[in-house]
């Protein structure tokens, strides 16, 4: 029995064992914790007996065209070759749904945004990527909420920060990560020249409990004004928090909400920080995960382009270049991208499951 085929009957046998379980359990911590598997596997489990039902029936078929009713025969033919036509993407989808879950991958998220190279026209360009996520977000049902920004002189912002949350929002930005680079003609710039600007991209799963302890002692909280867009109450009371990890170095600043809000926030704000720092010393002890992953994964890699003059988007990762500029910045069209980079992810994958 080839690998997949014995990972399709573990995971039918641990969900009948699940289900039988979930029946004659009275422990109300084990029903949450069996109800939550059983919706994990539930879909898995129905499109493997699916796969299942249709290469029995194939089989069936197989016998009824070697049989002596002619009539019979030539109608089992038609069928055989109808649903053989059929299997092979039923077995692509159930390869998909059996491959290793990210258990992050239904996470929320939080995404920072900060101006690189590029002064000014680097902040607009930030700023722009902000509104791209956040039109993205809100066209996914996503909810979005701006934690805070430090603007940027003629507009943009040179760091913001913002919370998504929804269903599988980290599987579907994870990718995202990394440099974007930018090249169009400055409203400052009299020649008409070309300038390149970059803004980096980070995108942190949130999960509902992340379990890091963190010391008081550890911990630095500083108050202050907030500035920026954050409503009526900026710039009139000490409502921002900034909070300081001392083992780490790592700093988040929550200035949008009330002090005793913007305090619980950071709280959270800096575990969520704190848990990525934790996932990519994971994945770098596991260099050869690498392999099978779109791109390296490193943040500072140059990952897409977007090209004012020629209306273009290129993902230099996977080598998709679309002619629809405007379309992507708005929102309406990153999910083409996002997909590409998703399904070339699964590709990889699913190649490096088949070497192994």
């Amino acid at each position: 029995m080839h690998a997949p085929e014995a990972r399709l009957e573990q995971v039918l046998d641990r969900f009948d064992q699940v289900e039988a379980r979930l029946g004659a359990a009275s422990d109300g911590e084990e029903i949450v914790r069996l109800s939550r598997e059983h919706a994990e596997l539930k879909p898995v489990a129905e499109k493997a007996r699916a796969l299942k039902a249709a290469r029995a029936e194939l089989a069936d078929l197989e016998e009824m065209m070697e049989g002596g009713d002619r009539e019979m025969a030539e109608m089992a033919r038609e069928e055989f070759y109808a649903l053989k036509e059929r299997l092979p993407d039923l077995e692509h989808e159930v390869a998909l749904l059996l491959l290793p879950k990210d258990k992050d991958d239904t996470a929320n998220a939080m995404l920072e945004i900060r101006a690189g190279t590029g002064g000014d026209e680097a902040a607009l360009f930030a700023g722009d990527l902000y509104e791209m996520y956040r039109r993205y977000a809100e066209l996914q049902g996503w909810k979005f909420e701006l934690e805070s920004a430090s603007e940027g002189e003629v507009g943009g912002y040179k760091e913001v920060i913002a919370s998504i949350s929804g269903n599988g929002v980290f599987g579907r930005l994870k990718f995202e990560s990394g440099v974007h680079r930018v090249q169009r003609v400055p409203a400052t710039e009299s020649q008409g020249r070309v300038h390149t600007s970059a803004a980096t991209v980070a995108i942190l799963p949130e999960p509902e409990e992340i379990d890091i302890e963190l010391k008081d002692d550890d911990i630095r909280v500083d108050t202050m004004r907030a500035s920026g867009a954050g409503g009526q109450h900026v710039n009139k009371t000490d409502s921002a928090v900034r909070m300081t990890h001392i083992p780490t170095g790592i700093v988040v600043l929550c200035q949008e909400k009330s002090q005793h809000q913007n305090r619980a926030r950071a709280l959270q704000l800096l575990k969520t920080k704190l848990y990525d720092k934790e996932r990519e010393e994971k994945d770098a002890a596991r260099a050869d995960a690498r392999k099978s992953q779109v791109g390296s994964g490193d943040r500072s890699e140059k990952i897409r382009t977007y090209n004012f003059p020629e209306n273009r988007v290129s993902d230099h990762r996977i080598k998709l270049t679309l002619y629809k500029l405007q379309d992507i910045l708005s929102g309406n069209a990153l999910d083409e991208v996002i997909s590409a980079l998703i399904a070339e992810d699964e590709a990889a994958r699913l190649a490096a499951l088949a070497d192994a």
